[in-house]
């Protein structure tokens, strides 16, 4: 196999690459298909490059060796070694396929390991995947809104077409939207969804109607452009069936997840965090008032629910949330967009809807 350029194919096959920048580059930004294995950690590059600043390439890169040799060197060539055997149709990956990804192929080859790398390195493949979302979102986009609980996102992640921007972003975009994954760097957040869009081959997208930012992450602007003027569908759910739905995904799932994680008694606190906080996030625009009336309700729900196991107590603050503050809110914000509603139904009707749309 040799050195390549086709960027969009390892954003569409999910091809994998060996990345051996710094872990803090990795984390600023990576392709979703990347696995972390640095040449240098985050010390030995600040030390390299200071030294090449001051002292010019190749005293930089006589630092370098210096810094990587002897048993360090043999146990990062080990792992590399590792991670070529079980990913045989990878590449190497460094910030601009230069030097870095260019010295981890000559010691592998030294090793009888001869293993490709990608040209241009991750600030090609960002600016491919930057440039395929601009081509992609050209395509004419079908959104999907409705006020909290309506099973929009169920209905997005059911279509062929649909792109789970909330799944992308591993927040649900509410102040309850916290998920156990950590959110990813926004740059690699987008890197998600540009390969998310050229998996799918689709005449249009189903996306959920949401706003600027899914909790630290930002839609691109070229995206947010198009949805601002794109076709509306509206789920219109009763309260009760909303209710249950949140029912089950903030006060089941999240506990059942906690609790996994954590163990029985530290999930639970977790779990009771985390109810907290997504109340505590909105008190100003909530009012101070019924901030702590809604937080006494939580308090009293959160110790039914840890004796019993029962949920229905938290209704008493949610209902109330619901149909005095986000209710409210999602109405004002329809109301503005009333001319890009197409079509308006239970969840039902709008998955019925949608297949016929998709047929």
């Amino acid at each position: 196999m040799n050195d390549t350029t086709d960027y969009l194919a390892i954003l569409r096959e999910n091809t994998p690459l060996i990345d051996v920048r710094a872990p803090v580059e990795f984390q600023q930004g990576a392709m979703p298909s990347a696995l972390n294995l640095p040449l240098m950690d985050d010390a030995e590059r600040a030390a390299v490059g200071t030294c090449y600043k001051r002292e010019g390439a190749d005293a930089a890169l006589r630092l370098g060796h210096r810094l990587v040799q002897g048993e360090l060197r043999e146990r990062r060539i080990n792992a590399w070694l590792d991670a070529c055997a079980q990913h045989p149709h990878g590449y190497l990956c460094c910030a601009r396929g230069g030097q870095r990804s260019h010295i981890v192929q000559q010691w592998l080859k030294a090793r009888q390991c001869d293993y490709p790398l990608v040209v241009g390195g991750y600030k090609a493949l960002r600016q491919a995947a930057i440039d395929a979302t601009v081509r992609c979102v050209q395509r004419p986009l079908l959104l999907i809104g409705g006020c909290t609980g309506s099973g929009k996102t169920l209905l997005v992640r059911s279509q062929p077409n649909g792109i789970d921007l909330e799944g992308l972003a591993r927040h649900r975009g509410s102040s309850f939207g916290k998920t156990l994954q950590p959110q990813r760097a926004q740059a690699s957040f987008e890197n998600q969804l540009a390969a998310a869009l050229v998996k799918t081959s689709a005449a249009f997208w189903v996306l959920e109607d949401e706003g600027h930012a899914i909790g630290a992450n930002h839609l691109p602007l070229v995206l947010r452009e198009r949805m601002a003027n794109s076709p509306l569908v509206v789920v219109e759910e009763p309260l009760e069936a909303r209710l249950e739905r949140l029912r089950k995904e903030y006060f089941t799932d999240m506990l059942q997840a906690f609790t996994a994680r954590d163990g029985t008694d530290e999930g639970w606190r977790e779990y009771a965090d985390y109810l907290r906080h997504g109340l505590f996030a909105i008190r100003r625009r909530l009012g101070l008032a019924r901030y702590a009336q809604f937080s006494e309700r939580l308090e009293t729900a959160l110790s039914e629910q840890q004796k019993s196991g029962a949920t229905d107590g938290h209704f008493a603050w949610l209902a109330p949330l619901l149909a005095e503050y986000y209710d409210p809110m999602y109405h004002y914000q329809l109301s503005r967009r009333a001319q890009a509603v197409v079509f308006r139904g239970s969840f039902s009707e709008v998955a019925a809807w949608l297949a016929a749309k998709n047929a």
